[in-house]
């Protein structure tokens, strides 16, 4: 019987309540999201081709529902890169509803997968894939902050220095206050006092002024509506479950604590369906935030989450000027350094590439470039995933081998075949070249007891080798054969077309 998940006594809500120390590190973390969340969000809503409030809105209803709904605490929901590059045709071509309903139908699809237990797949994922998952992240959040360091003005890069320096020695004074929101408020400050001109959130784009309102797409109810709209919606379910699942767990190494994928993935959809009739982009899990919450601030509990969206809308809102007063500068030391954290360096050292298997190196590497190259995380986690598979079956299909013995008895000779290994597609397709048609006696015994059949090509290469033989008078008998394996060769075997 499997049980669900939970969160150790000193990570829960009621725990964070009860310690001020504790309250205090969510608290901070929150905020120090929320900012971070704020330049992000304006991005992704130009990427999609909205304006940005729909973008800062969908970061917090997707960050306020997902703390409650959601089955990783302490882990950030917002807009994202991902889910804005998979929308952003809907609204290139069809509009600003469409792709409100295609969010919606998106939401609907998340929480049909979760009910159907998608979450059980994320067990079909390599170690190497995660891995490669990790360090193409942590190239592309930084990556992403070279926009912010090409044709600025000179001030910004010592500011970017200072910034890091902050993030990097303040914690050996203090653990009071976040390094990160430490840097923002510093390097604000100096901005603001010495009237340094460098780029700031408000160059981002404008900042709402007003709370986001219930909203209705209008489009019509009709097929030719979904099928305009379902393929993104399907594009937008897997990309963001994917992204949230992987981050999931992602988490979990980093706190030692389980959670609750099938939560989760009910949970985002969930959030997505709220953040739709909110008027919102749609979005998933952030993996950046998420280290900043997680690895950089300290917050283990949902005050963070919930309080990185609630902090995000009173900031944009109520607090508009000031919060685009912030300079780039500190935003982009903040995540170079999540970027640094994030990636995982002892997978790229000497000695792990000397001990680690050439194929666990190469689904490593195949996962972090294509991911790097298309800018999308769940293209990248796919290829891995399938170059992983390949590599794998190629190998075991090597583990097969064919130990070939002449018996005599009162009878005459009998040639007898021992195979050993797992018997599958990969393994099959030469099984039958290994025998000596030719120069066996009348009689063949092929012995199974060290191997299983998996699938039909191995039931289908038996059959070949039985006919082969039987055209020259020879008696074939397959002997050995496990439970399993003897039931679906008995199904299949005679039923299968010779190729």
């Amino acid at each position: 019987m499997t049980t669900t998940p939970t969160a150790p006594p000193e990570h829960s809500v009621r725990a964070a309540l009860s310690s001020p120390t504790m309250l205090r590190t969510e608290v901070l973390a929150g905020l120090v999201v929320a900012l971070a969340l704020i330049p992000e969000a304006i991005s992704f809503s130009i990427i999609a081709g909205v304006d940005p409030r729909v973008g800062l809105f969908a970061s917090f209803t997707m960050a306020v529902a997902i703390s409650f709904l959601g089955g990783r605490p302490a882990m950030i929901s917002a807009a994202t890169g991902a889910i804005a590059l998979v929308i952003a045709p809907v609204m290139r071509d069809y509009g600003y509803d469409y792709l409100i309903a295609t969010v919606l139908l998106g939401g609907l699809i998340q929480v049909a997968l979760a009910l159907a237990g998608v979450a059980r797949l994320m067990r079909f994922i390599p170690r190497s894939v995660m891995v490669g998952f990790v360090n193409a992240l942590a190239i592309l959040i930084f990556e992403a902050q070279l926009d912010h360091l090409l044709d600025v003005p000179w001030a910004v890069y010592p500011m970017t220095a200072v910034g890091i320096a902050v993030i990097v020695g303040f914690p050996r004074v203090s653990a009071v206050v976040p390094a990160p929101l430490v840097a923002i408020v510093a390097l604000t400050a100096f901005t603001v006092v010495g009237a340094v001109d460098v780029p700031n959130v408000g160059d981002e784009g404008q900042l709402p002024d007003s709370l986001p309102s219930w909203f209705l797409p209008d489009v019509p109810l009709s097929m030719d509506t979904l099928r305009i709209i379902a393929p993104y919606a399907l594009a937008m379910a897997l990309v963001g479950i994917l992204e949230s699942l992987l981050t999931a767990k992602i988490v979990d190494d980093i706190t030692d604590t389980p959670s609750d994928k099938s939560r989760e993935a009910l949970g985002q959809g969930a959030a997505n369906l709220v953040t739709g009739f909110f008027g919102g982009m749609g979005g998933c899990a952030m993996i950046g935030q998420t280290m900043i919450n997680v690895k950089v601030s300290g917050a283990r509990t949902r005050i963070s989450t919930f309080l990185a969206g609630v902090f995000l809308l009173v900031l944009v809102v109520g607090f508009g000027d000031v919060v685009a007063l912030i300079p780039m500068a500190a935003l982009v030391a903040v995540m170079i350094m999540v970027s640094v954290a994030t990636f995982d360096w002892h997978s790229i050292q000497p000695a792990t590439l000397r001990r680690m298997p050439r194929s666990e190196t190469t689904v490593m590497l195949s996962t972090v470039l294509v991911t790097v190259l298309t800018h999308n995380l769940a293209i990248g986690v796919v290829v891995g995933v399938l170059v992983a598979m390949t590599l794998f079956a190629r190998r075991v299909a090597h583990l097969t081998d064919t130990h070939r013995e002449l018996v005599e008895d009162g009878h005459g000779a009998t040639a007898v075949y021992r195979v050993t290994g797992e018997l599958f597609f990969a393994s099959s397709n030469d099984l039958y070249t290994q025998f000596h048609y030719a120069e066996d006696p009348d009689r063949v015994v092929i012995d199974l007891s060290d191997s299983h059949i998996w699938d039909a090509s191995t039931v289908a290469a038996l059959d070949a080798i039985t006919t082969k033989y039987e055209r020259r008078g020879t008696t074939v008998e397959i002997t050995g054969l496990n439970e399993a394996s003897a039931e679906r060769h008995g199904r299949l075997t005679g039923e299968l077309p010779s190729h």
